[in-house]
């Protein structure tokens, strides 16, 4: 019963937050607040120095990320995970 009522909850979920998904309906924060008050103070919207609108360049920033975080945690894998701060391994007294 506990399973049905979680996967009935979910797809409600689901469904709703489809529904609530309305593309122009919502403004964020930058067009709300941030060009109000930009706006209020007489400056004006430029374009950023890095665009990451265009092409697969975000998509290349996580990556490197990812690439570099995931070399840092397999370098220092057994300080993370085994040894803890004085020296000692986790099994050792």
């Amino acid at each position: 019963m506990r399973i049905f009522l979680l996967v009935a909850v979910l797809w409600g979920g689901v469904v709703l937050g489809g529904w609530a998904a309305a593309g122009d309906k919502w403004p964020g924060v930058d067009e709300t607040v941030v060009e109000k008050i930009a706006r209020e103070q007489g400056r004006r919207a430029h374009a950023p120095l890095i665009n990451t609108d265009q092409g697969d360049l975000l998509l290349f920033a996580f990556l490197a990320a990812g690439a570099v975080g995931g070399f840092a945690a397999g370098y220092w894998w057994r300080m993370l995970v085994t040894e803890k701060g004085n020296g000692s391994k986790r099994g050792e007294p």
